[in-house]
């Protein structure tokens, strides 16, 4: 799957993807009443509205991206219908063709992992039969429980062909709490981006440079990206932060490999919630998909100009 991650991206000149990260206020009145008309103002209502206001958004963008990101937090808020919408979600960008990347934090130990690992990525036994659960294509995981949490991931990247991109340096303000403490002379990512590039050396495709093993490293964090560029060579790095959080192009940059390949820069509300901001007001609320179109568009500029510059 890394290897068709870096196809699309090669195809598109666009290394973004979308997080698909839903939240009611950003879901237009008219998809809400039509929703809500069918099932009510109840968590099926809900459901239905978040479902039909990302199907407009991936209609609108499928052709200028590699991939999506859903933030499975964003469904799971509505309960058993959220979660049915999050999987009708991941089954209509796949239908797509767009490479999918669970954004779901798993991290835990022994046989809670590997439940995790392949109720996202792998196949369950029942019975006779096996059955894909989620079925993404990776799936995002904390790695500080260490290599018990990791290996379970890494055993069915292996298995499916499939990829998993571990927290590294997360883009969230207060990450240095932790993430920059010094620990024998350098700072705990260093020492997490490290581990990252040995499990990455496990699993490598049989032809491509990049590992199933990502990593996620902010793109709030610029200097730091530079550094761990270095130390994950094999490592395709998700980059988070960008827009909304404050990440643009220009800080970009050393996220990438000399082959121009290396990082996806994700934009979540940035694009999904376009109509919203100024710049693209002029689309109106019940052109939402129209605008997160132009904003990618926007975005896929921006990157291609710092990139150019490099």
């Amino acid at each position: 799957m890394i290897n068709k991650l870096v196809a699309k991206i090669r195809k598109t000149n666009a290394p973004i993807v979308v997080g698909l990260d839903p939240m009611m206020k950003f879901v237009p009145k008219s998809i809400q009443r039509a929703a809500f008309q069918e099932y009510g103002e109840t968590l099926e209502g809900a459901a239905e509205a978040i479902w039909q206001y990302n199907k407009g958004i991936v209609d609108a963008i499928c052709d200028l991206v590699p991939a999506v990101k859903p933030q499975i937090a964003m469904y799971e808020q509505f309960g058993i219908p959220g979660l049915i919408a999050f999987k009708k979600t991941v089954d209509y960008c796949k239908e797509k063709d767009l490479v999918v990347i669970g954004d779901v934090k798993r991290g835990d130990i022994g046989s809670t992992s590997e439940a995790y690992a392949v109720g996202h990525l792998g196949k369950v036994q029942v019975g006779s039969n096996a059955f894909y659960g989620f079925d993404e294509d990776f799936a995002t995981v904390n790695p500080y429980l260490g290599s018990d949490g990791i290996t379970p991931f890494t055993k069915v990247c292996k298995e499916e062909s499939k990829g998993i991109f571990v927290l590294v340096k997360t883009s969230n303000p207060s990450s240095g709490e932790f993430q920059d403490r010094i620990i024998d002379g350098r700072p705990l990512y260093e020492w997490m981006g490290e581990k990252v590039a040995q499990w990455g050396a496990d699993c490598m495709p049989e032809n491509g440079k990049y590992s199933y093993v990502g990593a996620v490293v902010g793109a709030t964090y610029p200097e730091q990206g530079k550094v761990l560029r270095k130390i994950m060579p094999n490592t395709f790095i998700l980059v988070p932060g960008y827009g909304a959080q404050g990440g643009k192009g220009a800080d970009l940059v050393h996220f990438f490999n000399e082959d121009g390949l290396g990082a996806i820069i994700n934009s979540s509300r940035g694009i999904i919630a376009a109509y919203q901001q100024e710049k693209y007001a002029i689309y109106g609320e019940d052109n939402y998909a129209e605008a997160s179109r132009a904003a990618v568009i926007d975005m896929r500029e921006d990157i291609a100009q710092a990139l150019a510059a490099k």
